[in-house]
């Protein structure tokens, strides 16, 4: 991993000192860097490149942020085989593996191949109005349909491989893989998969019956949602990031990418250490 590319959230209050600490370390490992505007402005050492030109030139693509910065990147790789590694410079940080403090450690891994990397699901979501596709997403996290600013509820019906499962009424829907099941489907009740299960959860939103519950399904099946009624325009988005107005009768189409993302693991990594860590898992109060 000799060229890596650095995409980083330079509004974080430490992107910049961090960013320069990778300008002192990365030519002591002869390691090359390439980075974007305004991150570039804080390494003298990396050449200044396009977005395009980063995507074509790299080995591994370094996340310095948060969850949401490695959404950005993921979607800036559009599918490529370009394997992953975040530093989190933000609060929760499930996606991102990495402490500040341990930048150092993780740069010399880097650069002499002391890692391993696991596959993350993508998912594809296509949206369908009178027959015809108006738009195409993918998502690491999630697809989520919602009522936006609107009081009332919605009815939405739940296909699997064309099969009715329900006509659902609620606030609205999401569609999780295995990465983002600890994101906003947990928020909603759902369960935590592994990230290398081979499954999508189903979560209402807020729904209006106590009989309702996550529904997990082999990811090779496709999901499909019809807005069956609204009462105005309701809001999908992917990954919480991109998406767009939705209306009565459109339908959106959600199945797994044939593009998977690459995520870089350092030797100490341990997803279950991640969740203990992260949501504060201290075991019984009575041990």
């Amino acid at each position: 991993m000799k060229t890596i590319g650095i995409f980083a959230n330079c509004d974080k209050p430490s992107a910049p000192s961090v960013l320069c600490q990778l300008n002192r370390l990365a030519p002591r490992l002869s390691v090359r860097l390439l980075a974007m505007e305004p991150a570039a402005q804080f390494l003298p050492c990396a050449a200044c490149v396009t977005p395009e030109e980063l995507i074509r030139r790299i080995d591994l693509l370094l996340v310095l942020g948060g969850d949401g910065t490695m959404l950005s990147a993921i979607r800036l790789l559009q599918g490529r085989n370009i394997p992953v590694l975040g530093v989190n410079l933000g609060s929760l940080g499930f996606l991102t593996s990495v402490t500040q403090q341990n930048m150092e450690q993780a740069l010399a891994c880097l650069a002499r191949g002391r890692f391993t990397t696991s596959r993350r699901t993508l998912a594809d979501c296509l949206v369908r109005r009178a027959s015809k596709i108006i738009r195409r997403y993918r998502a690491l996290n999630d697809v989520v349909i919602d009522r936006g600013a609107s009081p009332r509820i919605i009815t939405l019906d739940l296909l699997v491989d064309g099969e009715a499962v329900s006509s659902c009424m609620g606030d609205g829907l999401i569609i999780s893989t295995p990465t983002g099941s600890t994101g906003h489907s947990l928020s909603a009740g759902g369960p935590i998969l592994h990230p290398e299960s081979r499954s999508f959860v189903i979560s209402l939103i807020c729904p209006h019956t106590l009989s309702t519950r996550p529904l997990v399904i082999p990811d090779e099946k496709r999901i499909t949602v019809v807005v069956a009624k609204s009462a105005g325009d309701l809001l999908l988005s992917a990954d919480g990031q991109v998406g767009e107005p939705l209306r009565t009768g459109d339908r959106i189409e959600v199945r797994r990418s044939s593009r998977q993302v690459r995520f870089i693991h350092l030797p100490d990594y341990s997803y279950f250490s991640v969740l203990r860590q992260k949501l504060h898992w201290r075991g019984s109060a009575l041990a």
